[in-house]
């Protein structure tokens, strides 16, 4: 994993904690927390702030995958056959 710390640029960004380090319940709290942002980042944020926003979303839906391998999917939520 990463330091948690982001270069964008001439500035250095904190990221956040190791996703491995949190509690499921903290990782998706996280994750809706980005989920819920992500539009007002994408349409408002400054260069930065975006960057940070992708990095982080990496890091913690990385973390889900992992933890969360076999998840279940709703077969109802398909658009196509996979």
């Amino acid at each position: 994993m990463t330091d948690g710390r982001l270069d964008a640029g001439d500035v250095v960004l904190d990221t956040g904690v190791d996703p491995a380090e949190l509690s499921d319940s903290d990782l998706f709290r996280e994750l809706a927390s980005l989920h819920r942002t992500r539009l007002d980042t994408l349409r408002y944020g400054p260069d930065a702030a975006l960057a940070n926003h992708f990095k982080r979303t990496a890091e913690l839906e990385t973390e889900y995958m992992t933890r969360y391998a076999g998840r279940e999917v709703d077969a109802s939520r398909l658009t196509q056959d996979f």
